[in-house]
């Protein structure tokens, strides 16, 4: 075990590493290296007050305006009131009988406060904060410490402030500094004029300027860059390894007799993606490919084009979906589209035809049984299913092609297990609806080829979106139900989306919540996250309260009817068959009708608390609507008032149909770490320094150089500290992500 990968327990201390690693999750001499400042401040340089946010863990340099010792009326104890002052704004401090700190806390002393910010009597304050003062005549350590200096505020918590962490990073630099090895190749830091590792560690805690601070975020950028890349050429240069079947198109078979039956043209994008993929599945090595593309612009055409290309060459096709809603939809959808292409072997289909089954957790005995049947003899060609698909009893006479829609729903383990039920490995198309900006792909998704679809159908209408603000202009919600009669009357349909179900079981019967889950096993990530927000606010709206108020008002006598992840299979089924053939006006749903629901009759959508889905969950969304000939309307209704961060990203909505644009500012409004961490199935991301939008050249500079790397040594032998790097980023978890292709 090397120095960096002593427990913290050697360097700080039973207590204070118990502190670090329950806090932080800072648990060894590397980790602490590599957990930089936040941001830096100068001495005599104030932290900006007016841009707290309530219930934010704060560590701010200010200056001490007043101090009040009030005691308690009618009762003993008192409370000390000090108010410290960036010069413009002003945030309280508070400490309850410890009016003994007057002494050290005085009128005009500069010092970091750290606590958690809340708010009494319409003030902001910190209650009971850790502090530590700066000024000269105070004898402190850290004056000493920071003199001269840029003062590093590093991520902390309530139990670990921030100059305490710096305390123990100081410790860290002065004991194991040169224990620290050199990850990246001599010629490849000469080359891009990046300063030593040590070098890098020592400046990016330790500046003395801020070209200090750039100097070292650069190098440490390189690494975070250059290592992943490693990391990804590796995988891409094992994937070109592996043998697989080519399954190619036969000239007169299933795909050209499809194709003939095809009542529109292929966009010029479909038609270039298809030859890509084409080419891949072509080739005696497996395919790994991702497609994206804007809401509406053709996908699954795409992905049924390429299954049947296999079913061609003679092997069989999986299409995973998340939902059991969104399974279902694809089946009955690919079924319409083939026609009697889809009855291959039976009464009426035709002679180049196949079967196409599904394959749902929820399925009766005799439905299930002669779909295992189907696939195990080879007679369906096709099978379309959920992670009912994945169990062991599912067997496959020759699979040739997985496709994985909305892909970040399914975790590594359940696309391994599916891959793994071919002889030699399959050809795998991943497929998501949600934009990637170009950078995010080549880092969360390095080791895939990608395939982007950004042109819309001839004939797809034009989503018209507006912010309706409630509680400012109630007027506006009114009309918005208006506007759905209105549709209703024209012969169209709505959706109305909330963020919550409203049928949530007690907490307190663990055992019968679990239950329902696995009852609902696919519509696992249709209920939106709530967000940040005050106490204050209320509860987010629900399906259920919001159809009984619907019905009962604004849209009495309508139809009106509601889907959700908790009614059973057939029920959703049952709805989503309906609303499709018409005889439902208006469904509440939530958000399980996010992706791949297709009815082009449905031209209106009413989303409620718009706010407290993210932006790019919202453009899927409205991708349900305008799905047809008539013009598509999005209302995005929200109580939150103008000028706020999320009306902003409302308005960022309404303001473009580029998906693409809005996955970048979706991005920018979120810790890109959280964006990458949920991506690499659920490991905290690597990324401190480098931005996956800002640091564009970085990346694509980093691709290329890993990718020579690893050509000329696969196996790093001549780089043991870049395979200890390797090593260090690829944890179990982090390795099963990487396995994912």
């Amino acid at each position: 075990m090397g120095a960096l990968d002593e427990p913290l327990t050697k360097l700080v201390g039973d207590r204070t590493a118990k502190v670090l690693a329950d806090s932080l999750k800072l648990r060894t001499v590397g980790d602490l290296l590599h957990h930089y400042p936040r941001r830096y401040v100068e001495r005599g340089q104030l932290t900006s007050l007016d841009e707290l946010e309530i219930d934010e863990h704060v560590t701010v340099l200010a200056r001490i305006e007043k101090v009040t010792l009030i005691p308690f009326r009618g009762r003993k104890g008192d409370r000390l009131e000090v108010v410290v002052t960036d010069g413009r704004s002003r945030l309280s401090l508070v400490f309850f009988n410890q009016g003994w700190r007057q002494k050290e806390l005085r009128a005009g002393a500069q010092g970091l406060f750290a606590g958690k910010v809340g708010v009494f009597n319409r003030t902001r304050q910190l209650v009971s904060p850790d502090y530590q003062l700066l000024d000269e005549d105070t004898g402190s350590d850290a004056a000493e410490q920071f003199a001269g200096r840029l003062i590093p505020v590093y991520g902390a918590s309530a139990q670990m402030p921030s100059w305490k962490l710096s305390i123990c990073v100081e410790t860290a630099l002065t004991k194991h500094l040169g224990d620290v090895g050199e990850p990246l190749p001599a010629e490849l830091r000469e080359r891009h004029d990046l300063i030593p590792l040590p070098e890098a560690l020592e400046l990016i805690h330790r500046p003395r300027s801020q070209a200090d601070r750039e100097r070292a975020q650069s190098r440490l950028r390189w690494d975070e860059a250059f290592v992943l890349q490693v990391a990804l050429a590796q995988r891409r240069a094992a994937d070109s390894a592996l043998p697989a079947k080519p399954r190619k198109a036969r000239a007169g078979g299933l795909l050209d007799a499809f194709d003939a039956r095809l009542p529109f043209t292929l966009t010029e994008g479909q038609q270039k993606v298809s030859a890509e993929i084409a080419a891949d599945l072509a080739t005696e090595h497996p395919m790994h490919r991702l497609l994206q593309g804007e809401v509406g612009s053709g996908k699954t055409l795409v992905a049924l084009r390429a299954m049947l290309a296999v079913v061609d060459a003679g092997g069989q096709a999986v299409l995973l979906a998340p939902t059991e809603v969104l399974a279902q939809q694809h089946h009955r959808s690919i079924v319409e589209m083939m026609g009697d292409l889809a009855e291959g072997g039976m009464l009426g289909g035709s002679d180049l035809g196949t079967r196409v089954v599904l394959l749902t957790g929820s399925m009766g005995a005799p439905a299930r049984r002669q779909a295992l049947l189907d696939m195990a003899c080879g007679d369906a060609g096709i099978a379309i299913g959920t992670h009912a698909l994945i169990e062991d009893k599912v067997q496959f006479q020759d699979l040739g092609l997985v496709v994985v829609d909305e892909q970040h729903r399914f975790g590594v383990e359940q696309r391994d297990a599916l891959r793994a039920k071919g002889e030699q490995p399959p050809h795998l198309l991943v497929m998501t609806a949600t934009p990637i900006p170009r950078t995010v792909a080549m880092t969360v998704f390095g080791d895939l080829e990608t395939s982007v679809l950004d042109q819309l159908p001839a004939g797809r209408s034009p989503i018209s979106t507006h912010v309706v603000p409630a509680l400012e202009k109630p007027n506006f919600l009114t009309r918005a139900w208006e506007r759905v009669r209105e549709e209703v009357g024209k012969g169209h349909q709505a959706y109305v989306v909330c963020p919550r179900i409203g049928d949530e079981e007690p907490a307190a019967d663990p055992k019968g919540a679990k239950k329902k889950r696995r009852a609902a096993e696919e519509d696992f990530e249709e209920v939106a996250d709530a967000g940040a927000g005050s106490d204050e606010r209320r509860p987010p709206l629900s399906v259920v309260e919001t159809a009984e108020m619907l019905v009962r008002g604004p849209l009495s006598g309508l139809r009106v009817e509601i889907l959700h992840g908790r009614l059973a299979p057939e029920a959703k089924d049952e709805v989503m068959r309906r609303f499709a053939a018409g005889e439902v006006d208006v469904l509440v749903a939530t958000t399980v009708i996010e992706v791949g629901v297709n009815v082009p009759n449905s031209t209106v959508m009413v989303i409620m608390d718009a706010d407290r889905f993210g932006v790019s969950q919202l453009h899927q969304l409205r991708g349900r609507v305008g799905r047809g000939s008539a013009a598509g309307l999005c209302l995005l209704v929200s109580e939150m008032p103008g000028g706020s961060a999320a009306r902003a990203r409302l308005d960022a909505v309404a303001g473009t149909l580029d998906g693409f644009e809005l996955s970048r500012i979706d991005l920018e409004q979120r810790r890109e770490g959280d964006v990458l961490g949920q991506a690499q199935s659920g490991v905290k991301s690597s990324l401190k320094v480098l931005s996956v939008l800002e640091d564009e050249e970085v990346i694509l500079t980093a691709r290329t150089e890993a990718t020579r790397l690893v050509a000329e040594d696969p196996d790093l032998a001549a780089h043991p500290e870049l395979r200890t790097a390797l090593e260090s980023l690829l944890d179990e978890d982090r390795a099963a992500y990487m396995e994912k292709g």
